[in-house]
């Protein structure tokens, strides 16, 4: 099984081994030259990581970067870490790393935008937070926010004044804020988990998730500190957001679990309402939110939250009810995406359950790709979904990517998934 699921991901970028090559509903989206997510940046990340390992060609890189660089690169307000500058930035970097000089000059002049807006989005998250007003999901979350920039900026550049800012505004956005008489937490969001307004939540809620909540905040605040990389009350902060999400560790149901998010009513109450078993994804889930954590127990030394945090992690990759609530097999919600965790959390795990995350890697890939099924087919139905496409997160080249490390049992050998907050 895991050499067919080792081969899916080379037919995958043998399938799109050129920008021509993609479907035609992609090549004529607005946002298909600068999304990481779903467009040319996250197909290129395929393409890098199988010409660092030697498998497929330097050719089809340059290639791919030729035709999201071939136009204008949108930047400032409107670019954000998966979409416009950051997102091309981070198949760049990649490619830097082997090839210094390639794509220097672009990449320097994208840097230098990308610091730019992320010191703007700084100065204006503090002006927000002395008002005493509320954030948006965008302005910290990993996807479209600060978290996202700090995860491509640390990686980039460590020593940037523009990170120190932002681990800075981060430790401030862990503390408490007073709204309509309640003590909140500072992620608290007028919004629903969308970032738009939502009548299941008129109250707003507090985001639990890897990619749009707190648990990207701890996994950078986390990954910083691994590196040494300290800015003031920086470690109290990561131990606020881990009691936060003790507090709200649910053992009631099928299968221990975090809540996607808590709403108003479950902050007065001080209980949830059980919500049954929840899909463990990266995105949203226990997968993403115990690795958070194990990296959070890492940086502090804790080696009790560590063994909570494996613990929880492997239950939830082998409790059937929470597997069930999991029906696709894509990168951000998905089986795939559910491998690439245990794989980069299994590298850092206590030696007992390091074994026993890579036990269940098997079952994990046999759900992305089972036994005896074509390779060719689950290709291109992912290829053609409406909701699926060539990209990084939803399509078949992030399931390649994800599938990749645990197919082989060899780490990454480019730094492609720093932009998920895992490693």
């Amino acid at each position: 099984m895991t050499q067919t699921v080792s081969g899916l991901a080379v037919r995958v970028a043998d399938r799109l081994a050129h920008p021509d090559l993609a479907p035609r509903r992609s090549q004529s989206a607005p946002w298909w030259r600068q999304s990481l997510a779903h467009g040319i940046p996250g197909i290129a990340l395929l393409h890098i990581e199988l010409a660092v390992a030697e498998v497929r060609p330097w050719q089809r890189v340059h290639d791919w970067m030729s035709a999201a660089t071939a136009a204008p690169i949108t930047s400032g307000r409107d670019s954000h870490p998966f979409y416009g500058a950051p997102a091309l930035a981070h198949p760049l970097a990649c490619v830097a790393d082997q090839f210094p000089g390639a794509y220097k000059k672009t990449l320097d002049g994208l840097d230098q935008s990308i610091m730019a807006e992320a010191r703007r989005r700084v100065a204006a998250a503090h002006r927000r937070i002395d008002s005493g007003d509320l954030p948006v999901l965008a302005e910290f979350d990993a996807l479209q926010g600060l978290t996202g920039y700090g995860a491509y900026l640390l990686r980039r550049d460590p020593d940037a004044p523009a990170v120190a800012d932002i681990l800075s505004y981060l430790v401030r956005l862990t503390a408490p804020l007073d709204h309509d008489e309640d003590e909140v937490p500072g992620w608290w969001t007028m919004s629903g988990p969308s970032g738009r307004p939502d009548a299941r939540f008129p109250d707003g809620h507090a985001n639990n998730s890897l990619a749009h909540g707190i648990a990207g905040v701890l996994s950078l605040l986390s990954l910083a500190a691994r590196r040494r990389d300290h800015v003031p009350a920086q470690l109290d902060a990561i131990r606020s957001i881990c009691a936060w999400l003790d507090r709200w560790h649910d053992v009631s149901g099928q299968g221990s679990a975090w809540p996607y998010w808590v709403t108003r009513a479950q902050l007065h109450s001080g209980h949830l309402e059980s919500a049954g078993a929840l899909r463990p994804s990266w995105c949203y889930g226990t997968a993403g939110l115990a690795r958070a954590q194990q990296l959070a127990a890492l940086a502090l030394g804790d080696r009790d939250r560590q063994l909570t945090a494996e613990r929880e992690l492997l239950d939830a990759l082998t409790d059937r009810y929470h597997l069930a609530a999991t029906t696709d097999i894509a990168l951000c919600h998905g089986f795939a995406g559910l491998a690439h965790v245990a794989a980069r959390a299994a590298d850092d795990a206590l030696p007992a359950h390091a074994g026993e995350l890579r036990v269940v890697l098997p079952a994990l890939l046999s759900a992305v790709l089972p036994p005896g099924s074509d390779p060719e087919d689950t290709i291109t139905e992912l290829v053609d979904a409406d909701d699926g496409g060539p990209g990084l997160l939803d399509g078949i080249a992030g399931l390649a990517l994800a599938t990749l490390s645990p197919a082989t049992g060899t780490a990454p050998h480019s730094a492609w998934d720093a932009c998920l907050l895992i490693s």
